[in-house]
This record gives structure tokens, sequence and C-alpha cells, in this order.
């Protein structure tokens, strides 16, 4: 029997080609700690996310623009919308979700190589 993962399930039937990529699963999970939802400027590591990743997830209809910055214009203030929100915990509920040891060591590996050119 197939069954769906906690994204899929989130998107509903929509085509694969709208879900989210690793960075704007990674922006979108960050939102979630924040009050009203407010999605990061920048990333863990104090790069200022790539405005192409903003747009695509304000076009897909997961981030929406909040208000307008006075200091910095170019940049735009996004909060998560209600489906972006559902996304995102179903998101962290998958990465939550316990896994095998080759999985935890895939993740480990990930993360190292992460860490090394980030």
């Amino acid at each position: 029997m197939d069954r769906l993962s906690p994204t899929a399930q989130a998107l509903g039937n929509e085509r694969r080609k709208t879900r989210p990529s690793t960075t704007q699963m990674a922006w979108l999970k960050r939102g979630l700690d924040q009050a009203g939802g407010k999605l990061p400027l920048f990333d863990g590591y104090g790069q200022h996310y790539d405005n192409r990743t903003i747009r695509s997830c304000i076009e897909q209809g997961w981030a929406e623009p909040w208000f307008n910055n006075p200091i910095k214009p170019d940049w735009t203030v996004c909060r998560l919308t209600v489906r972006g929100r559902k996304l995102a915990e179903a998101g962290k509920a998958m990465a939550d979700a316990p896994k095998s040891e080759p999985e935890l060591r895939e993740v480990k590996i990930r993360n190292l190589v992460d860490d090394l050119f980030a």
C-alpha cells in the first residue's frame, strides 16, 4: 500500500514540481518558531536568502510579503501563509521522524558537507 509522505499530504493533489526545494523548505521551517510566522532574511550562516527563493515561495502561496523594510527597501520581509505553515510543519515532522542506521549516516554526512562548504 502506497503511503504519502507528510509533505505530499500537505500539498494535496498538486503536481510534484510544486514541491519546495531543500532551501525553500529550510526557509519555511525557520518561520515556525517566530512570532506571526515571520520568515528570516538570513540563513543560519548569516547569508542573505536569495531573492529567487523568496519570490518562488510567494508565487507558490507558501509565504506572503508582510511589510516594507524602510531601511532596506530591496529586502522583502515575509511571513508564512496557512498553506506554507502546513507544508513547513509536515517537513519538520518528516525530519524529526526516527531514522534507520543508513539514513542517520546520510544525514551526518550531509551535515558535515554543509558545514564544510557553507
